[in-house]
């Protein structure tokens, strides 16, 4: 059964540029759902997702995909500078040191990520989180949630896409 969806665009991003989208950088964001709604459509924030996940696996799209959300920062990934400009962001609402993503979260993200998977040619090389992609800046997600995330992309996307 699908998630519910629902769309409260933010303002910070850029508009409609051609660029890749190689993969996905997957963030936590500490905060509730709608907090983090609010915060991303803040237009003094200068921050967004292209997608959030709530606990119980309904999406909010703050960013089109063909846009380019504000959710790096100064990051590098694969020797790439500006992850913003190739890599997707898509984001779990709450703390993941705090509590592990949920069953709904994980299979939310596999139903956002199928399709982009099938379309963009996608390969688990191109996953990653942000923690990776900006060292000693940021930390999210739990290395541990990480470790999970990507084995349970791995079981769905290297066999079957």
């Amino acid at each position: 059964m699908p998630f519910a969806e629902i769309t409260r665009l933010s303002p910070n991003c850029d508009g409609s540029v051609p660029h890749e989208r190689l993969g996905v950088v997957f963030h936590h964001s500490v905060i509730s759902f709608d907090e983090t709604i609010a915060l991303m459509t803040d237009p003094a924030r200068k921050v967004s997702y292209h997608c959030l996940i709530a606990p119980d696996g309904t999406r909010c799209t703050l960013v089109p995909d063909e846009k380019v959300a504000w959710h790096a920062g100064v990051s590098s990934f694969r020797g790439r500078p500006g992850c913003n400009a190739f890599l997707l962001g898509l984001s779990f609402a709450g703390d993941t040191y705090a509590a592990p993503l949920t069953d709904a979260q994980l299979a939310s993200a596999l139903e956002w990520l199928a399709p982009r998977w099938r379309q963009h040619h996608w390969s688990l090389d191109w996953m990653t989180d942000h923690r990776q992609v900006a060292p000693g800046r940021k930390d999210d997600l739990n290395p541990v949630e990480w470790t999970r995330l990507y084995a349970v992309l791995g079981n769905k996307f290297s066999q079957a896409m």
